[in-house]
């Protein structure tokens, strides 16, 4: 005798206990399964390694030209970069926050030592400090 509480598969994968949304006398749908795969895809070539284009500059006085121009400008961002760090570990050491971090905490957080993230709150607090002109 077949088991009441067997379970059918539809064609959409949901399942339903056997006859249930079957007419009278129909059979429950065959379960489907997926396909088999004959062969493995192929993995996509990898790109090579890239670096602004530098490698495609042929002309060394354009490549010393190009290069200089992205050395100055990463410089330039790493500088700013170090100023937002500053900032930002001088507000997270700030006393008259209630979550206020310390030294130590700063430094852990930002993988420095305890020295310089001491430098780096000062060097942020001078920062925040509004700009006074001298006329």
């Amino acid at each position: 005798m077949p088991d009441s509480h067997a379970q059918a598969s539809d064609p959409s994968g949901s399942t339903a206990p056997a006859g249930a949304g079957a007419g009278a006398g129909e059979a429950p749908a065959p379960r489907r399964r997926p396909a088999q795969l004959l062969f493995e895809p192929q993995a996509a070539e990898p790109e090579p390694e890239r670096f602004f284009d530098l490698e495609s500059i042929e002309d060394p006085a354009e490549l010393l030209r190009r290069s200089t121009e992205l050395a100055l400008a990463f410089r330039a961002a790493a500088e700013r970069a170090t100023d937002f760090q500053a900032v930002a570990a001088a507000q997270l050491a700030d006393t008259r926050r209630f979550d206020a971090l310390s030294e130590t905490e700063i430094a852990e957080r930002a993988d420095w030592t305890a020295d310089y993230a001491v430098k780096m709150i000062e060097y942020g607090r001078g920062l925040l400090q509004p700009r006074r002109h001298d006329d």
